[in-house]
C-alpha cells in the first residue's frame, strides 16, 4: 500500500477541511488557515462549489432522468457525496468514482457505501487515462445508455488547457447520445483577491491548481446543449428558492451529449 505523508500539507484534505471535514491532519489545518488569512472567501468557494455539484445532480436525476454518473476527481468523502444525493431520489442509481490519490482511496472504500439497488463502485485510475476510465468504468455502468460525467475542481489541476479539454472529450467520447457533462472549476475575471491567493499558493510548490478565464471553462462544453442558465458563477446556477446568491470566482454547468 502507498505511504500517506502527513508531514506535508496536502490540497485534497485542505479542501476537506475547508468544507468542514474530518480527514485532515494539522499541516493541513495550518495551510488551509495560512491561505484563508490572505483570503476568507476559499471556504465560501469550496461550499459553493459542493452546492452546485448537488443542485447539478438533483437536475439529471430529476429532471434529466439520469441514473448513471461517472465521478472523475473524486476528492476525500464528505457530505452530499454523488451517490448520496442521487440514490436519494433514485435508489437504483449507479455510480463510478475515480481518483488515483491514495489518501481518496483509502477513505473511500470505507465511506462510499451504496443503497441495495444501486451500486458505488471506486476505481483507482488518473484522470489522465481516459480510455481505462471508460473501460473500468463499464463493469459497473452500461455505456450504451445516458450517464453523466462529473468534473468537480479537477481540470483545474491540469496545467495545460488544450490538455485538459482533450481529456474532456476523449471520456465525453464513451458516452452516449443522452447523456451529460458536468464541471465546476476556478475562474478568473470574478475576484482579484482570489486569484492573487491562488497564485501565491502554486508558486508555494505546492500541488498547483489553476484558475482559468470562463471563456476557458466554457470550451469543455464545445459541442453540447448548455441546460440553462449556461456556464455561470456557481451560486447562480439554478439557485435554491429564497436565496440570494453572490457570484464568486467558480464557474460551472451542465450540457448535454446530443
Amino acid at each position: 500500500m502507498t505511504e500517506i505523508d502527513t508531514s506535508v500539507p496536502h490540497s485534497a484534505r485542505i479542501w476537506n477541511y475547508w468544507l468542514g471535514g474530518k480527514d485532515n491532519y494539522p499541516v493541513d489545518e495550518e495551510a488551509g488557515d495560512a491561505y484563508t488569512a490572505v483570503f476568507p472567501g476559499i471556504v465560501t468557494i469550496a461550499r459553493s462549489s459542493r452546492a452546485f455539484l448537488g443542485r447539478s445532480i438533483r437536475y439529471l436525476v430529476q429532471e434529466a432522468g439520469v441514473r448513471q454518473f461517472l465521478d472523475v476527481g473524486t476528492g476525500l468523502p464528505t457530505v452530499d457525496n454523488t451517490h448520496e444525493v442521487a440514490q436519494r431520489i433514485a435508489p437504483e442509481a449507479r455510480i463510478v468514482y475515480v481518483d488515483n490519490d491514495p489518501l481518496v482511496l483509502t477513505h473511500a472504500r470505507a465511506l462510499l457505501t451504496s443503497t441495495p439497488e444501486g451500486v458505488t463502485a471506486y476505481e483507482d485510475l488518473s484522470l489522465y487515462e481516459p480510455e481505462r476510465i471508460l473501460e473500468q468504468a463499464r463493469q459497473t455502468l452500461d455505456l450504451s445508455r445516458p450517464t453523466a460525467l462529473i468534473l468537480s475542481g479537477i481540470l483545474g489541476h491540469v496545467a495545460d488547457h488544450d490538455l485538459a479539454r482533450d481529456l474532456v472529450t476523449r471520456l465525453l467520447a464513451g458516452l452516449p447520445s443522452g447523456s451529460y457533462l458536468c464541471v465546476n472549476d476556478g475562474s478568473r475575471g470574478t475576484d482579484p483577491d482570489y486569484e492573487q491567493a491562488q497564485d501565491a499558493y502554486n508558486e508555494t510548490g505546492a500541488v498547483p491548481y489553476f484558475l482559468r478565464p470562463v471563456e476557458q471553462i466554457t470550451a469543455y462544453f464545445d459541442g453540447l446543449e448548455l441546460v440553462e442558465p449556461g456556464i455561470v458563477s456557481v451560486p447562480l446556477w439554478r439557485p435554491d428558492a429564497g436565496t440570494t446568491p453572490e457570484p464568486i470566482g467558480q464557474h460551472g454547468g451542465v450540457g448535454r451529449k446530443p
